[in-house]
């Protein structure tokens, strides 16, 4: 059985366009968001509204292969093709938008993306270290600087903490949701912990977000108590990390949990990174937020021991059985890494992972499906 508080995330997406409208009206902006990295409690201290951007689709690739070249990963190629195509409300609705020089590609995509709509650039540096977080707490009180110009209301200390706290609390609820599968029975599928996440993004009213994670907290504890509501007693438990997926990239998410398995922790920048560890609440607060935000293990980070951390504690904490890495075609750092995660995978927890590569089109979804079950057959 389906907790029935989903149903209220299924549709925060398609609320968020309405609930914006009178904070529109009274001179609010809204900030569109593209990556993990951009810090969310300055937008808001500033008196804006985050959103996250399209880009997880298929439609609209072949407008931006006009432009950029085909052999580029499909997520850069979505977010662009919704640009040009004016097919995405949310990116119809952002007064301007936030990028961060993450891979080569996305970083060259945002220099064709400015000349459409106003964009800040957060340059993010490749490790971390003394020198690199005195960097990088530098690009984050540029980003206010900008925000405060943009806004014309400044960022004080006791908003920033406001907003600190606020975030945190959302960040411990995502994680009392997860661990809520941590026992033989797991009341939520993986498909449904990605709408919850991704539901972070799409919430113009953060608390009202944050009282509807605690519903559904209760919910998902009581279910797994009885033990009567769980999605398979018996399936194979799966942990995915690699590139993120969303509506409409989520083919192999589904695969997986059609296949009979689920996916008990999504790793990735859509699942537990997005939500993994607090900003600090104590001191300056712009270094803290920079602290936090720098620590996220993308695998633009080099050396990025924080993902192998991530999945040290992801599994003692949620015993999968296995794991699967999926890389979107010509993300070549998180191809590179995917031997490193699944020897590592291997040698330390004794687990299998399962690497797909693969892009949004529906032509493989047979042949991944015959993987996959090869997969879980070998569990």
């Amino acid at each position: 059985m389906r907790p029935s508080i989903m149903e209220r995330f299924d549709g925060l997406a398609d609320r968020f366009l309405a609930d914006i409208e009178p904070l529109k009206d009274s001179g609010s902006l809204v900030v569109g968001i593209y990556c993990t990295y951009a810090p969310v409690e300055l937008v808001r201290a500033a008196g804006a509204v985050p959103v996250g951007l399209c880009g997880k689709k298929q439609a609209p690739i072949p407008a931006a292969e006009r432009t950029l070249p085909a052999n580029l990963c499909p997520l850069i190629k979505s977010s662009y093709g919704y640009a040009v195509t004016d097919t995405c409300p949310y990116f119809a609705a952002a007064d301007l938008l936030v990028g961060e020089t993450t891979c080569d590609g996305k970083k060259k995509m945002y220099e064709h993306l400015g000349k459409i709509k106003p964009l800040h650039l957060m340059h993010l540096p490749a490790t971390g270290g003394e020198a690199q977080d005195a960097y990088w707490l530098g690009e984050v009180r540029r980003f206010k600087t900008f925000l405060e110009s943009a806004t014309g209301r400044a960022i004080t200390d006791e908003a920033l903490g406001a907003e600190i706290r606020l975030q945190n609390e959302v960040r411990r609820l995502l994680s009392l949701v997860l661990s809520t599968s941590r026992g033989p029975c797991v009341p939520l599928s993986g498909l449904d912990m990605l709408r919850v996440t991704e539901a972070k993004s799409f919430s113009a009213d953060p608390h009202a977000y944050a009282a509807t994670l605690r519903e559904l907290s209760a919910e998902l504890e009581a279910l797994s108590a009885a033990g009567t509501s769980c999605v398979s007693a018996d399936a194979r438990r799966i942990l995915l990390t690699g590139c993120p997926v969303g509506r409409g990239s989520e083919k192999l998410l589904r695969l997986i949990e059609e296949s009979g398995a689920v996916v008990v922790a999504a790793e990735n920048c859509s699942g537990v990174k997005s939500f993994d560890g607090l900003v600090e609440e104590a001191g300056d607060p712009l270094a803290a937020i920079a602290r936090r935000y720098l620590r996220i293990p993308c695998s633009v980070m080099t050396p990025n021991a924080g993902r192998l951390e991530l999945l040290d504690r992801l599994t003692q904490e949620m015993r999968p059985h296995g794991v699967v890495d999926l890389t979107w075609h010509c993300c070549h750092t998180y191809n590179v890494e995917s031997p490193i995660v699944a020897a590592h995978m291997l040698e330390k927890h004794g687990l299998p992972t399962l690497h797909i590569e693969t892009d949004y089109a529906d032509a493989d979804v047979e042949q991944l499906r015959t993987r996959v079950e090869a997969f879980l057959e070998i569990l």
